[in-house]
């Protein structure tokens, strides 16, 4: 009986969310688990009426209506690729497959073409919210097929989060935009939590407040300009005593934080597109340095620490931190969004820098109150070159910068590591400097190995026989 709407293939937590939360909106799904009795145990944990298992793959094909439609939720990589040839036994022209995983979006094109010769739509669509967001509403980027989007928009608006009844959701552009899209909002990601993160270690060490205290500025943070996922659930971090002891939790938790590879993919692409992401690969490098426990450990014995000098005017260093946060804050996400347009024009998509803004406002963890200003600025501007030049974004970080620098050196005097802030700053002084010294790496350039250069007098290349005329 061919009654059902759509069909989950991977039956983790996010598979299985994803798969409830279409069937809360009314969609019949049916679902499919390598190992079948994952696909049991979730029937029998989560009954639900719209929702059937069943034990192989060519039961779960013919028991979809036409175009079929397919979401693959397992390990990125190979297994990928193995389910698409085992579903090529039993699906037809027409049908459509969507890889809702974290993908590589190198392996989404591929797949999009291979796909594309057979007449069979590929999605790769990224998904942002975690097993709470897969279950009650995460944000969605899709890229494949404008057309065969249409078959699978309701469904994916639908069970998308929501911001003033507008989905979380927006059609990105072919191939593998889409998880082009989730892989910058995961690099937005890890800069924004770095930067959280030695914010939270100048107000600990330098300002010497306690996790109370910190609780309170987070909260305070949150009702304000810097109001978003991550502070918000910061400030409950902080609240959390700890179960198996005295203290806070956070206190007991070893600082040592892990990453997927996202954040790796993000700045390897930075690279070979020739855009500076330097906030978000500040904070991939921070990430592995953190790995390095015990040799920090030694580090810090042989080479000693001198104890933090605690401010006396603790409220001008919440003002300061808070300004200086916002501040790299835009800067991150400027950077991210910089690395879109050069993708765009490099892979030949079509972004909406406005819809993508949209896409995070709500379900993903960068979701903030600043999106809406930069929904603003490419609404008003779509060709804007760099966030920094929107008014609001250009007014912000000039109004903050000075405290950002204050906030620099005050971390660098303590032997603080803030390596996102100072990148930041980095970024912002390089950014808005006009005449650098690039001159002189090219003159070398052009000494060592005939490189030539510009003039700034005149038009063409040219090359100066340094060796020669030194010679003489």
């Amino acid at each position: 009986m061919t009654n059902n709407n759509i069909a989950v293939i991977g039956l983790s937590v996010m598979g299985s969310n994803l798969a409830l939360n279409m069937a809360d909106n009314g969609y019949k799904v049916a679902v499919y688990n390598r190992t079948t009795s994952v696909m049991e145990e979730m029937i029998k944990t989560f009954p639900h009426e719209n929702v059937e298992g069943k034990a192989t793959l060519k039961e779960l094909v013919s028991s979809l209506e036409k175009p079929r439609k397919f979401v693959i939720m397992v390990k990125a990589g190979a297994a990928v690729d193995a389910v698409i040839e085992q579903l090529l036994e039993y699906i037809e022209e027409g049908d459509i497959i969507i890889d809702g995983g974290n993908s590589f979006f190198k392996d989404t094109q591929r797949r999009y073409d291979y796909l594309l010769e057979k007449n069979i739509h590929f999605f790769g669509v990224g998904i942002s919210g975690g097993e709470e967001g897969a279950r009650r509403g995460p944000a969605i980027m899709p890229g494949g097929n404008a057309e065969a989007y249409k078959e699978i928009q309701p469904i994916l608006e639908d069970i998308s989060a929501k911001v003033n009844d507008i989905p979380c959701c927006s059609y990105t552009s072919t191939g593998g935009a889409g998880h082009y899209v989730k892989m910058v909002h995961n690099g937005i990601e890890y800069g924004d939590m770095q930067l959280i993160s030695e914010a939270y270690t100048i107000l600990k060490h330098i300002g010497g407040f306690s996790n109370e205290e910190l609780q309170q500025i987070f909260e305070k943070w949150n009702s304000e300009e810097l109001e978003s996922y991550l502070i918000e659930i910061t400030a409950n971090i902080f609240k959390v005593k700890d179960p198996e002891g005295d203290g806070y939790l956070v206190d007991k938790i070893l600082d040592k934080s892990g990453q997927k590879g996202t954040g790796k993919w993000t700045t390897e692409q930075a690279v070979d597109l020739g855009i500076d992401i330097s906030v978000i690969s500040s904070s991939l490098n921070a990430r592995y340095m953190s790995s390095f426990k015990d040799e920090r450990v030694r580090a810090e014995r042989e080479f000693g620490r001198k104890p933090y000098e605690v401010v006396a005017e603790r409220e001008q260093l919440i003002k300061q931190v808070k300004e200086s946060l916002f501040a790299a804050k835009l800067i991150a996400y400027a950077q991210g969004f910089k690395l879109l347009q050069a993708a765009e024009a490099e892979y030949g998509w079509t972004f909406d820098y406005a819809q993508i803004a949209k896409i995070f406002r709500g379900g993903c963890i960068i979701q903030a109150k600043l999106l809406q200003n930069i929904i603003d600025a490419y609404t008003n501007n779509p060709k804007l070159e760099n966030l920094i030049f929107d008014p609001f974004f250009k007014q912000t970080i000039s109004k903050n910068q000075d405290s950002l620098r204050e906030t620099v050196i005050l971390a660098i005097k303590n032997q603080l590591p803030v390596t996102s802030f100072s990148n930041a700053l980095t970024y912002l002084d390089v950014y808005t400097t006009a005449n650098s010294g690039a001159n002189l790496i090219q003159a070398q350039r052009d000494y060592f190995g005939a490189h030539t250069f510009e003039r700034t007098d005149r038009e063409g290349s040219f090359h100066y026989d340094w060796v020669g005329n030194n010679a003489k």
